[in-house]
């Protein structure tokens, strides 16, 4: 059983490499499960794609025209047109019911397939139909296989479209369906409860009153975990009760793939889920050498992780997207790193740290130049709004100093 820290504080703070370290080894993607491919886009693929068949499966006019051999169309000239007998019309889903023999033609419309017996499309801007459809003039040559999509030129049957791995964008879902994969293999999609605790909360909606405010951490939470690939999030708000909290963390537990516990991770006598945890598994991580977020913690009930949050709305940020963020999308099939569009600016003024453990720092653009908020509170959640992204300082490392290059995970 790990010590009991509350009211004594954490005689240990776990680095935050090590904590990754440890959800990288226990961690693995979900088992995999078959989708309808309508609803595949942003799904991670199970298994890879190969293409049973050729598309297109026929050869196909590229042009709306006259499909016809076109070595019969040398030395047309609009003064001297060659002349065709035209048979009928290909329009896409209905192909010509025949075959093109010598001076014939068939009108074809784009998509539709090539008539057996022709070779070449000739548009119709250089064509003209006579005898009330029963010819057509060809006014220009077209050379044999012109204005012609060559069967399986998009994709060739045996091919490897897609390898496991790849999240599908939307334009991957349409080459699955393009090829008649209706079913894709896809890694299942984390479950996640979301527990909140603390007597002083109301559910949001409602007005802050007295020394009750609203919770907020569920809201981000929930829609943090979304972002990383979670299907469903359940959020439960909890008094702080320890039999309650532990009734419905196990109970958290037993249906989800991850829990995080918002609350109750610190060192106050009402801090209970860090020991609830460990009496319902076990706790390796509690405490981290960071800023803000010192107190967050790790731990696995029934080999489900359970991530401990704290309260103050910067550090339930800051801690989710360290771990528990990338445990969702490790468990989804994703890779672990974030997901934020970064950028390289040059520090507008210095950003202060301390060796020894990670700073995450809420910093503005300003004229192209990156300076700190001036705040450090981690209970000020408008901070984050007011911020344009945020910067990691390693633990090596005593700050950034004014004019040095600071990478910036963007909001």
């Amino acid at each position: 059983m790990p010590r009991d820290v509350r009211m004594r504080g954490f005689e240990r703070r776990h680095d935050v490499d090590e904590v990754l370290r440890l959800l990288d080894a226990r961690l693995a993607p979900l088992p995999a499960e078959e989708v309808p491919v309508d609803r595949a886009a942003g799904r991670v693929l199970a298994r890879g794609v190969v293409s049973a068949v050729d598309v297109p499966g026929f050869d196909r006019s590229a042009m709306d025209g006259y499909a016809l051999r076109g070595e019969e169309t040398f030395g047309a000239t609009t003064y001297a047109p060659r002349t065709f007998s035209l048979r009928g019309e290909a329009r896409p889903g209905h192909p010509f019911d025949g075959a093109v023999g010598p001076g014939e033609a068939v009108r074809v419309m784009t998509g539709a397939p090539i008539p057996t017996g022709a070779d070449a499309v000739c548009r119709a801007e250089v064509a003209r139909e006579e005898d009330d459809g029963a010819t057509v003039l060809i006014l220009e040559p077209v050379s044999p296989r012109k204005n012609v999509g060559a069967r399986g030129e998009d994709v060739r049957a045996g091919t490897a479209l897609l390898d496991a791995g790849r999240r599908l964008r939307p334009q991957d879902a349409g080459l699955c369906a393009s090829v008649g994969e209706g079913r894709p293999s896809v890694v299942r999609r984390p479950r996640v409860a979301v527990l909140v605790t603390g007597d002083e909360l109301l559910p949001p909606g409602e007005a802050p009153s007295g020394a009750r405010i609203v919770d907020s951490n569920s809201l981000v939470l929930a829609a943090l975990a979304r972002r990383d690939g979670a299907a469903d999030v359940e959020v439960e708000r909890l008094r702080d009760d320890r039999s309650l909290v532990r009734a419905r963390l196990a109970a958290a537990a037993a249906r989800a793939d991850v829990v995080l516990v918002s609350g109750g991770s610190s060192v106050g006598t009402e801090d209970h889920a860090p020991t609830l945890v460990a009496e319902l598994g076990e706790l390796p991580v509690h405490g981290v050498a960071m800023r803000p977020s010192s107190p967050a913690g790790v731990g696995f009930v029934d080999g489900r992780p359970v991530f401990l949050v704290p309260g103050n709305p910067v550090s339930c940020l800051c801690a989710y997207e360290f771990f528990a963020g990338p445990a969702i999308r490790r468990l989804g099939g994703r890779p672990m790193d974030w997901p934020h569009r970064r950028v390289t600016l040059p520090a507008r003024r210095k950003l202060v740290s301390q060796v020894g453990r990670v700073d995450y720092v809420r910093v503005r653009i300003v004229d192209g130049a990156v300076e700190p908020l001036a705040v450090a509170g981690a209970s000020i959640l408008s901070s984050t709004v007011r911020a344009d992204g945020a910067v990691v300082i390693e633990r090596d490392s005593e700050g950034i100093e004014e004019g040095g290059e600071v990478e910036v995970r963007l909001y």
